[in-house]
């Protein structure tokens, strides 16, 4: 059997990190699930360094296919019917990182099975690598960058509900919100944490902004020519995030609507594309490529909204307050569109896809992204009018989630590019979560029908 690790700087990576880091004992490693949590095992750091040495690192394939509170729906014949098989997974170069929202001295990696002798081909890291394999064989290189939007509340529930976020120096709560930027100052401590914390993971953490809720902000990524470590990037980040908010005495969440009168929390993705030689391939022939990109992201955006709106909550925030899409449409310069162009040089022309939100996995979005445009520069059709001149200009797409795997389930172009398997194994997913939600009565159906 092929060794799934094992490699020289693998090895002096591990041994790097014990000699820096000799309090350490242990090391999670971790892998994020369909829903977008992450699953994993507690490694004695010594055990680690066997592995990076070449010892064989297996998890339970089934791990992948996780409900959002963790249980195991029967899907095909994957769960119940299978023997609930092992699958070999690899360590993750250059992820070995310290865990400071710890109690205790701690070490966290990401592990994969893309890239093993047997990868599973619904884990959401091997669907990206599967398309940015495909992109790179016809000479496409992405360039990516996310932003995240997040709440904070304080740490105390009222009754299962959260509160508004109490600054450290007043006390007050974050009651009155907006986008100045004395809201940074009054949330500073933690807000410096979170992004020191993520550079201190070796993510690109950099710029933070006020948003509009109350307690809502935004940070930014820098632009990542390595698409699967942009993903990566966002996802340690929601990962730290939380551990940091705790650690203040505060929750953050990256639920998509957690107040229906406040703006929803999404997951914004910059893309642009490059050839071989180094040149943005939207901006050639009079920027045609883009045209093509965006007609091609529009056209399959309806039948990928169980990726981008990865749950009940999040299908409340379209089109409920501002710069929140009710339809796909695309726009220059214009927040409202589901695809903004923002204003650039041709050599950064490239696509901001604002759809998802922030509880998305963001593997696979940008898997979903980049097919999109894929599909979009094979076709070279035209795109709808952009907002700027038609305001009603826009497709239709589902709102609930069994329309939206409905739509999804048989489309073609997004189980070619998607992969067959993980369509069939997502769609099964997500319905059999949004059906297990509906599974209790809620304070509200006492309320209206009693």
């Amino acid at each position: 059997m092929p060794l799934t690790n094992g490699c020289p700087d693998l090895l002096s990576e591990v041994r790097a990190f014990r000699a820096r880091y000799p309090e350490v004992r242990y090391v999670d490693l971790i892998s994020l699930d369909i829903p977008g949590h992450f699953y994993g095992k507690r490694y004695p750091v010594e055990m680690l360094e066997k592995v990076a040495a070449g010892s064989a690192l297996k998890l339970p394939q089934n791990c992948v296919l996780l409900g959002v509170q963790g249980g195991l729906f029967p899907i095909g014949d994957y769960c119940f019917n299978d023997g609930d098989p092992d699958a070999p997974r690899r360590l993750i170069p250059g992820t070995l990182k310290p865990v400071s929202w710890e109690r205790q001295p701690l070490g966290q990696m990401l592990i994969s099975s893309d890239g093993t002798a047997a990868p599973i081909e619904f884990e959401p890291r091997e669907v990206l690598a599967r398309v940015l394999e495909r992109l790179a064989r016809r000479g496409i290189k992405p360039v990516v960058a996310f932003e995240l939007e997040f709440y904070l509340f304080d740490r105390v529930l009222q009754e299962g509900l959260p509160q508004f976020p109490r600054d450290a120096f007043s006390g007050d709560p974050d009651d009155q919100p907006n986008m100045h930027i004395e809201r940074l100052s009054r949330f500073g401590e933690v807000l410096h944490d979170m992004v020191e914390t993520a550079n201190a993971q070796g993510i690109d953490a950099n710029v933070m902004t006020a948003e509009l809720g109350p307690g809502q902000f935004e940070i930014n990524f820098g632009h990542c020519a390595d698409g699967l470590q942009a993903a990566d990037w966002a996802a340690l980040f929601c990962r730290s995030t939380r551990g940091v908010a705790l650690k203040h005495g505060l929750r953050a969440s990256f639920m998509s609507k957690p107040y229906l009168q406040a703006p929803g929390s999404g997951m914004h993705v910059h893309v642009s594309l490059y050839d071989n030689a180094g040149n943005n391939l939207l901006a050639a022939d009079g920027q045609r490529p883009l045209r093509h990109a965006v007609a091609g992201c529009l056209e399959l955006l309806p039948h990928c909204m169980p990726i981008f709106a990865a749950n009940h909550n999040a299908f409340r925030r379209y089109g409920a307050m501002v710069n929140a899409a009710s339809r796909a449409s695309w726009g220059f310069e214009d927040r409202d569109a589901c695809i903004r162009i923002p204003e650039s040089d041709p050599r950064n022309l490239r696509i901001e896809h604002r759809l998802a939100g922030a509880d998305a996995n963001p593997y696979l979005v940008l898997a979903a992204i980049l097919s999109g445009m894929e599909h979009g520069l094979e076709a070279q059709r035209e795109p709808i009018a952009p907002l700027n001149e038609d305001r009603a200009s826009g497709i239709d797409f589902p709102k609930d989630m069994l329309a939206a795997v409905a739509a999804m389930r048989d489309h073609a172009a997004v189980n070619e590019r998607l992969g067959r398997e993980f369509v069939m194994v997502y769609c099964e997913n997500k319905r059999q979560d949004h059906l297990a939600f509906q599974q209790e009565v809620s304070a509200r159906e006492y309320r209206w029908f009693m």
